[in-house]
């Protein structure tokens, strides 16, 4: 799962964390994957994501000091079914290895992956997790060469390799399908026909109409079973993020 969770913000007023972050918790579980690559988490929000989910353990540090603050990527994994094997973090800059912003980024960003082990088969595998910058048009496709050397540089054994994140960025974009040619697009190899919205981004309207793809799951070593774009609501009908959660179910060979 890809899910933007929207980072707590006070001037959300009626969309404000505490209103969402229930709701939030039953949806995971409900849909229960085995790894959920979050975006715009403050450190308060993944502590308790952190309480309330119990099966679940985390990777991932705060962009703007590399420990807790400002906006995490982290990654939540199944600790029951996976073993972590190691992590890190690098910044989408042409300094990856510490605290920066990248070209004409407006905001620090990065990328955290861990290399996990499946504990009932010892099959290995990678999962990244990023979320780019909303102004730097340089930044982001100098981040989708970056990300692409990453994998390149750590996945020395042609593991599986999961990508998810907020690219905020629509498919028919350079970056988009630079990244469709690095690696696969799960929503276009999936074996079940797609199901749900065109797009992910509701700004936490309730009427508007979804058709701005910008959260994505990319693929590599894996088959696509199935990829969803989930509208699922409270009970006023109100958005649970501004983003929609993102689920592909995968297969390791």
């Amino acid at each position: 799962m890809s899910y933007n969770i929207k980072y707590d913000n006070v001037n959300d007023t009626v969309n404000n964390w505490n209103f969402r972050k229930e709701a939030m918790v039953r949806l995971v579980q409900h849909y229960g994957p085995q790894f959920v690559g979050m975006q715009e988490v403050l450190h308060h929000q993944l502590a308790y994501l952190d309480q309330q989910l119990p099966n679940y353990a985390y990777i991932g540090v705060g962009r703007d000091d590399g420990k807790q603050k400002g906006e995490y990527s982290p990654i939540l994994y199944n600790s029951q079914y996976f073993e972590l094997l190691r992590t890190n973090t690098f910044w989408l800059s042409p300094t990856p290895e510490k605290v920066s912003k990248g070209w004409d980024a407006a905001l620090e960003r990065i990328c955290t992956y861990g290399l996990f082990k499946e504990k009932s088969t010892g099959k290995e595998l990678y999962v990244f997790n990023t979320h780019f910058d909303h102004i730097g048009t340089e930044a982001r496709k100098q981040s989708v060469n970056l990300i692409l050397q990453q994998i390149k540089a750590v996945n020395t054994q042609n593991l599986p390799v999961v990508v998810t994140g907020d690219f905020n960025l629509e498919p028919d974009s350079e970056p988009i399908q630079l990244m469709q040619a690095g690696m696969t697009d799960a929503q276009h190899a999936t074996q079940q026909p797609f199901y749900g919205p065109t797009g992910t981004f509701n700004g936490f309207d309730p009427n508007m109409v979804l058709d701005r793809r910008i959260d994505y799951i990319f693929v590599e070593n894996l088959e696509v079973e199935s990829y969803l774009h989930i509208d699922d609501r409270m009970k006023n009908n109100m958005h649970i993020s501004d983003h929609l959660p993102v689920l592909a179910e995968l297969g390791m060979e």
